[in-house]
């Protein structure tokens, strides 16, 4: 298991090596992952890729998916390459969208196409005031209640 996200806040199964991987019959999200200093530092990954599928098991894996020439060129081989995955059996596919896009904001990963960016403006939130709070001011957005 590995824990991945803002907080580490997801259980990811794995990480295995991608290329003796089947991949099951279920939605999840995954992340394409290698050991860029395996020699020196074996427990470390980096997250090249991440994604999500509505059935793992049509999605071309190991080598056939769309992204695999790049995960292969980054790591240096196909032998390389590990992924995990966290299945959300049952949840919504914008639920896995939101996973994905959140992990892509926050490793950057060099395959995946589009970038998300982890900053974020007040103008998105606007003013929030309740009886139970007072207005969020742009400092306590960004670094949390004092």
């Amino acid at each position: 298991m590995i824990r991945l996200g803002s907080l580490a806040g997801y259980s990811f199964e794995g990480p295995r090596i991608l290329g003796g991987w089947t991949a099951p019959k279920r939605p999840a999200v995954f992340a394409i992952m290698y050991k860029p200093d395996a020699e020196t530092k074996p427990d470390r990954y980096a997250v090249i890729y991440v994604g999500h599928e509505d059935n793992m098991s049509e999605a071309g894996f190991p080598f056939k998916h769309p992204r695999a020439n790049c995960w292969i060129a980054r790591a240096g081989s196909r032998w390389k390459l590990h992924i995990c995955t966290y299945e959300v059996d049952g949840w919504a596919r914008s639920h896995r969208e939101m996973i994905t896009q959140e992990l892509a904001a926050i490793y950057n990963p060099h395959c995946n196409e589009v970038k998300y960016d982890k900053a974020w403006e007040g103008h998105w939130i606007g003013n929030y005031e309740s009886e139970l709070t007072g207005p969020l001011s742009p400092t306590q957005r960004e670094e949390g209640p004092r």
